[in-house]
């Protein structure tokens, strides 16, 4: 190894474990479900994206067993090739009936999306507004477009008003995009959507809404664009289908010449194989089972509501969130890093999330409780973090 890329990971390294920076990877050893084990202990699962419990549902798993039967493990080539099954081509309806659109595409993952679509609209000519605590996908798609980013404070209307209206009138730009989180992942907190497509309408902007946090969880499952009933106002809807879906991979829904525009420009989707038959048939039948039915969808939020509630009446500072995701917020990060860790030492399984994921001093244990968790693991958690609280000094 070069002397000086030694040095420099060395020193990094070190003062990343030094500021209580320093993420520790836990390989869980079988499915993700609401009871997970790792390092051979068992323990209450508060950290997955599986909202739905769906990762883990045995019809979905039977689906794609089948699906590999049929059409062996992978598709073989890109999408622009001969990697399009007819299974794609069915998987692409059944998104865009989800989300209420005219038509979809699949990437291989949210992030994918994000790099895809952004870039693949705007450009150097082009400027974003975006929302201060959008995700890092969002953040490095708006990066990959080169397009003009502007930055406006979080949720602040009146902000985007005024920035919206600056870059419009400063004839600088060709198109003006609007980009947002539906769901912020950190706090739980949804967008203001409405007023969002009030102000696009207004200063004729292009809107795009990230809604990985979202789909399958607001909207009666259908997502935050659905829950506001803008379907038709939103250009953009993007979502995961590794969330509450639970397999692998991602879409942007809209317009169908935006989807055949995205299928001639979006690098990933032109440059990297496509998604694999058996994940394919397993997030159509995923997609199906929260069209028919909210069963899941309110279990979730049952849970969620309970989790938020024992957890507030114990004095723990759970943010504003308005969804299941739970964040306790610790602040200091060695702190939180002791109090996650204290928490796998009592049986759950809670990750901490510091800097750069939220700002620094910031740091929290963030909960995601899903449909799977009963109310009694639910309670032995509460219990948990009583204990761990107190002792750790974070409430009394």
């Amino acid at each position: 190894m070069s002397k000086k890329l030694d040095a420099f990971l060395n020193e990094n390294l070190g003062e990343l474990k030094e500021q209580g920076l320093y993420n520790e990877i836990d390989p869980v050893e079988g499915p993700n479900g609401p009871v997970i084990k790792v390092r051979g202990k068992d323990l209450i699962n508060l950290s997955s994206n599986n909202y739905l419990g769906l990762a883990t549902n045995e019809e979905l798993k039977k689906l794609a067993k089948d699906a590999i039967d049929k059409y062996g493990v992978g598709a073989g080539a890109v999408r622009t090739i001969n990697g399009t099954l007819d299974i794609h081509v069915k998987l692409e309806e059944k998104l865009a009936e989800f989300k209420g659109t005219e038509a979809a595409i699949s990437f291989q993952s949210g992030f994918n999306c994000n790099m895809a679509a952004i870039s693949g609209v705007m450009d150097k000519n082009d400027a974003i507004l975006s929302d201060q605590l959008n995700h890092a996908s969002i953040i490095d798609g708006c990066r990959l477009s080169r397009a003009k980013i502007i930055a406006f404070k979080h949720s602040d209307m009146d902000d985007l008003r005024q920035k919206a209206k600056e870059a419009t009138e400063s004839g600088l730009y060709n198109k003006v995009m609007v980009i947002t989180d539906g769901v912020f992942s950190m706090d739980g907190d949804i967008a203001k959507l409405p007023e969002i497509v009030e102000i696009a309408k207004e200063f004729d902007l292009i809107t795009y809404v990230d809604d990985a946090h979202g789909s399958g969880v607001t909207g009666k499952g259908k997502g935050t664009v659905k829950h506001f009933g803008l379907e038709k106002e939103v250009d953009l809807q993007m979502g995961t289908l590794s969330k509450a879906v639970g397999v692998v991979g991602g879409y942007v829904a809209g317009k169908q010449n935006l989807i055949d525009w995205l299928k001639v420009r979006a690098r990933p989707f032109l440059f990297s194989t496509a998604v694999p038959p058996g994940d394919v048939a397993a997030i159509i039948g995923a997609l199906q089972m929260i069209m028919d039915s909210t069963e899941l969808h309110d279990k979730l939020w049952d849970n969620g509501d309970y989790l938020k509630k024992g957890l507030k009446e114990l004095g723990f500072n759970i943010g504003e969130s308005e969804t299941p995701i739970t964040p306790c917020i610790i602040g200091d990060e060695k702190l939180t890093q002791q109090f996650s860790k204290r928490l796998f030492e009592e049986g759950v399984y809670a990750k901490s999330i510091v800097f750069p994921t939220v700002p620094k001093g910031t740091g929290r244990v963030r909960n995601m409780p899903t449909a799977a968790h009963t109310k009694e693991m639910l309670d032995d958690a509460i219990a948990t973090y009583e204990k761990v609280g107190k002792e750790l000094g974070v409430i009394n």
